[in-house]
């Protein structure tokens, strides 16, 4: 199975040749090896072209991506599998290809732009080659398509009356502008030289201009809507004259004939022989009239055979022109389609994209709340002893003085591995009869998980100890519980009303050069609840 469509199997990338500058390896795409065209990007951080994805995806199963196949150190597991839900839209690298500056590679072609109007001039390049529409087989520029159908197409040409040669159209039209050098055939016309003035086909019907082959035939192409106004003339100037009585001499006896469907003898009176004269020389000139009359007829004639052969070509070409906008407007269908089927792809892709956004949001959550109990269980106690560590407690002073923060609550403990759930609550800036003096500190009983079990009121003792980091006095202050306070009852919410030593210690000895109970901004406060009592 091929890994990459073939040129006339599948469009893919563009093609580095097109890129003013070598383009970098991230903008090229890991199956075709061309520039990405509409970039997507695998979980594994491959990126490649849309019509590759599809095309790998429709021609091969399980297939593993192609970069990471190639690499040693890859293991092929679930993010290297090219599926639909493993890719997503890469806008980035898609904005920033599109800004490549690139030109045309037609030969002869000056255009030079950016990767995003690429395809736009592609389509309408004058320098492109592109086969002939009425199916000669040659290969043509576009510019020329005309020239060549008008001059060279094997498949264009027409029939000449006079001489029944296969003729290009040119050939057909000089034929009809020079009637006195004739082909190698008998009756038919070479071409005249382009150095001599020729006049317009429309001549007759009134057209002035002269000129060369080249510029009639261009004043031709480019003058019809003045030709077919004269022609209009013509016609109602025909018409009011085969409705009057008839004469002698009729200006443009041929175009009538083509326009109405009559002949010549319908409108032309003859006898059944020669003219009645009164005398010899009368009869001569009627007869001398007659050949003129005969001589014209025979020219206007030759003209209309040009202007049928030269519509003959206009229908060819327009013929060629609708077969272009029949391609043009079912290549306008297509694309309309893989854009729906498109759509479908990136709505599909974004739905994942959102789905996958919500699981690593969840994700998210649940990893901080393993790790914050994972952090309670390492810091709780189960013997009724707690040792506080308080850092930045300069910082902890400024917001308890300031009212940012007034108060801190330690970790919860245990006073025994089925006891009571306790804390202990700091104020840094005193609270209650100890507020901007002392540090007051205060006892906390929780909701626990064995309450039902215990037996309430709590009634044990609880030390608190300030511990001087040089080993020499510790700051000590204990009290029994109030059994009629609620504060010491089975909690209700979860947790009671805080009590305890409100005049703790005194803000100025915090700071005593005797003691050292802070040191490097760090306090150590220790619970002791002593459940024996």
């Amino acid at each position: 199975m091929a890994s990459c469509p073939g040129e006339n199997e599948f469009p893919c990338g563009f093609p580095q040749s097109i890129c003013d500058e070598l383009p970098p390896l991230h903008y090229l795409c890991s199956s075709c090896n061309n520039v990405l065209n509409e970039a997507l990007q695998t979980q594994c951080g491959h990126r490649y072209c849309r019509a590759c994805v599809l095309w790998l995806i429709r021609n091969n199963k399980d297939l593993v991506c192609t970069k990471c196949k190639q690499d040693p150190s890859s293991e092929s597991d679930s993010s290297m599998m090219l599926t639909l839900d493993h890719f997503f839209n890469d806008m980035a690298i898609n904005k920033e290809i599109q800004e490549l500056r690139v030109h045309c590679v037609n030969q002869g072609c000056p255009w030079r732009s950016t990767l995003k109007d690429f395809e736009d001039h592609q389509s309408q390049c004058e320098y492109a080659l592109i086969s002939c529409n009425v199916g000669c087989g040659l290969m043509v520029l576009r510019k020329t398509l005309a020239m060549h159908l008008d001059k060279g197409c094997p498949n264009n040409k027409s029939t000449c009356e006079t001489c029944s040669c296969a003729l290009t159209p040119t050939e057909l039209q000089v034929r009809s502008f020079n009637s006195k050098t004739f082909h190698n055939k008998p009756g038919c016309v070479v071409g005249v030289s382009s150095k001599r003035k020729e006049p317009c086909v429309f001549f007759e019907v009134g057209c002035t201009f002269k000129g060369n082959t080249e510029k009639v035939h261009e004043h031709e192409s480019c003058n019809t809507a003045g030709h077919l106004q004269l022609l209009l003339e013509a016609i109602r100037a025909l018409q009011s004259s085969v409705s009057s009585p008839p004469e002698r001499s009729v200006q443009y006896p041929a175009l009538g004939i083509l326009l109405q469907g009559q002949n010549v003898a319908s409108l032309c009176p003859q006898t059944n022989g020669d003219l009645e004269t009164d005398s010899g020389d009368g009869g001569a000139s009627d007869k001398a009239l007659s050949l003129h009359d005969d001589q014209a007829e025979l020219e206007v004639g030759q003209q209309l055979h040009a202007l049928q052969q030269r519509l003959q070509i206009m229908e060819n070409i327009i013929s060629a022109l609708n077969r272009e906008v029949e391609k043009t407007q079912l290549t306008v269908v297509a694309l309309e389609r893989d854009n729906h089927n498109t759509m479908q792809v990136v709505q599909h892709l974004e739905t994942v994209v959102a789905e996958q956004q919500q699981r690593l949001i969840r994700k998210d959550m649940h990893i901080a709340s393993l790790q914050q109990s994972i952090s309670a269980q390492q810091d709780v106690s189960y013997d009724g002893t707690f040792l506080w560590r308080i850092c930045d407690v300069s910082q902890k002073l400024r917001e308890a003085a300031t009212g940012q923060r007034s108060s801190q609550y330690s970790p919860a403990f245990y006073t025994s591995r089925y006891g009571f759930k306790v804390c202990m609550r700091l104020y840094m800036y005193g609270d209650g009869v100890g507020k901007g003096t002392h540090i007051s500190l205060f006892f906390v009983i929780m909701k626990g998980e064995y309450d039902p079990l215990l037996s309430w009121p709590f009634k044990h003792k609880v030390t608190f100890f300030l511990i001087d980091q040089n080993q020499k006095e510790h700051v000590i202050d204990a009290f029994r519980p109030d059994l009629s306070s609620v504060s010491f009852h089975r909690p209700i919410s979860e947790m009671n009303v805080a009590s305890g030593c409100p005049l703790f210690c005194p803000l100025a000895k915090l700071r005593s050069p005797k003691h050292a109970y802070l040191k490097d901004d760090t306090l150590f406060i220790k619970c002791v609840v002593d459940s024996s009592s």
